[in-house]
């Protein structure tokens, strides 16, 4: 299984965008986290990947595109991998679905013969999401040498799922690339959270 954490944000970059956005808990990918997608497909090309399955926010979606492109894949909607909604930070609910404004090039990569298997509660709490991805990522095992492109704390609920207790957290950085292999009846952590394939870029653009 291979995980993808989405790319820069737009509102990462410029935060005054949140404060006017009709759907501010869903930015698009900034431009340098465009480019950030397209060297992380360009790392994929050639790995045997059968099966993507993304998160329906748009960052997630412009993300696994250039992935879905490079691997001539459809892209699997998949609520289950969706962000977190914290009531701390986020005063309305997140979409459990894909937007409504999507770009004609990404509607027309998605399998719509693909059902989510799982939507999200809102709000939800540190461990929910956790159970959330848990199921998520039993469902998706199912599927071999399979993408996920989502969110930092989903991604770290998948893998502390799968590792059980052998789980150590770590950061999972912008467009970062994680793989896990199942070898004797337990999941091994074989890359971890690697941003090589981004040595060449300058660093994300985070306002400050």
């Amino acid at each position: 299984m291979w995980i993808v954490r989405h790319g820069n944000r737009h509102d990462f970059v410029y935060p005054e965008w949140f404060n006017h956005a009709e759907k501010k808990y869903d930015p698009p990918l900034s431009e340098d986290g465009i480019i950030q997608a397209k060297a992380v497909a360009k790392r994929l090309e050639n790995e045997p990947i059968k099966y993507i399955f993304c998160s329906p926010f748009l960052r997630a979606i412009q993300t696994a595109y250039p992935i879905a492109i490079a691997l001539n894949l459809s892209i699997n909607i998949e609520s289950g991998l969706g962000e977190w909604h914290n009531k701390d930070w986020m005063d309305t609910p997140p979409l459990t679905q894909y937007p409504d404004n999507l770009e004609k090039k990404y509607l027309d990569i998605i399998n719509w013969n693909y059902q989510p298997q799982i939507y999200p509660q809102y709000p939800e709490t540190l461990e929910e999401i956790y159970q959330r991805t848990a199921t998520t990522s039993k469902i998706l095992t199912k599927y071999p040498n399979s993408l996920i492109v989502g969110h930092s704390v989903a991604i770290q609920g998948i893998i502390k799922a799968l590792l059980n207790k052998n789980y150590q957290p770590l950061t999972i950085p912008l467009c970062s690339l994680s793989k896990l292999r199942y070898v004797n009846k337990q999941w091994q952590w074989e890359i971890q959270a690697d941003t090589t394939h981004l040595s060449h870029l300058p660093p994300p653009k985070i306002a400050q």
